[in-house]
């Protein structure tokens, strides 16, 4: 999902493109939105809860097989929601600068006797926090792919209705709900300020270009401006935006007709996967 102001070589008029969802005819797309809600929260618990593996290989297969099973599980609901085999890989990898929060793991010393692998200058990596950081990194990179089958393959609208219809606060929904429509709203007065800078930015040929260094300051101060003038619009904007859903009653909960009872089919398919997921911890 890349913020551009041209796509297949025409210029954007809006930002909703970026909308994760993916209308299609599948099976995982008519599952129930508490179904999908309900199994997305416990399939990131139980990647959560599985064990790091000790410096020995068996152990390190055994562990190593359940990931794999798990990942190809998601491959396999990809497939079934029609969206393709590598669209959760290419998808995922937008979340891989975060999971450098983890790289102290990689100097961590779970011994005094633990042997070092090598040197980086003055910090020395060692096998545990190595083998640490990698699985942490796979846990993270799995739960990411998760999410984003759980929001490509649920109407919004539908997902805050599941979550308020399995128990989860008001407010927490409530503030999912104002920062992904805000984020819409931020990306929309970016794309217009993009917009005026593309017009605006004419090249006169009767002129030597500019050098390399004074390319780089001119854009940096045009950047800034244009930082600082999204910061201002896009909050006068959310104010407006604000007062107009108090004036049509916004209190922060979901409005929506009571949802029908799940079938028998769903609650099966329910308790089936939450049982799976119980038994990929303890095993």
């Amino acid at each position: 999902m890349r913020l551009s102001i041209f796509r297949d070589g025409a210029t954007l008029m809006h930002i909703h493109y970026l909308d994760p969802y993916q209308p299609r005819q599948s099976v995982v797309h008519r599952l129930d939105g508490r179904v999908k809600v309900v199994l997305t929260l416990a399939w990131i618990a139980s990647l959560s809860l599985m064990p790091f593996p000790s410096l020995t290989q068996a152990e390190i297969m055994r562990v190593g097989l359940k990931y794999a099973l798990v990942w190809l599980i998601l491959t396999l609901l990809a497939g079934f929601a029609r969206l393709g085999i590598f669209y959760l890989l290419k998808r995922s990898f937008l979340a891989l600068p975060f999971v450098l929060a983890a790289v102290p793991l990689l100097f961590a010393r779970p011994s005094l006797y633990a042997a070092p692998i090598w040197h980086l200058g003055p910090l020395t990596v060692y096998p545990d926090g190595l083998l640490r950081f990698l699985f942490l990194s796979l846990k993270s990179w799995l739960a990411v792919q998760i999410a984003i089958l759980m929001v490509t393959t649920t109407p919004f609208p539908e997902l805050l209705q599941a979550m308020r219809a399995i128990g989860l606060p008001r407010l927490f929904v409530a503030m999912f709900s104002l920062t992904w429509r805000y984020l819409f709203v931020l990306a929309d007065e970016a794309l217009r300020l993009m917009r005026a800078r593309a017009a605006r930015s004419g090249v006169d040929s009767n002129r030597a270009p500019l050098s390399r260094v004074r390319r780089i300051m001119w854009e940096a101060q045009v950047t800034g401006g244009m930082a600082a003038s999204l910061f201002l619009r896009s909050l006068e904007r959310a104010d407006r935006i604000h007062f107009a859903m108090l004036a049509r009653g916004y209190d922060g909960e979901v409005r929506a007709l009571p949802l029908p009872r799940l079938a028998l089919s769903q609650q099966a398919f329910l308790f089936s996967a939450l049982s799976f997921f119980i038994l990929l911890v303890l095993i």
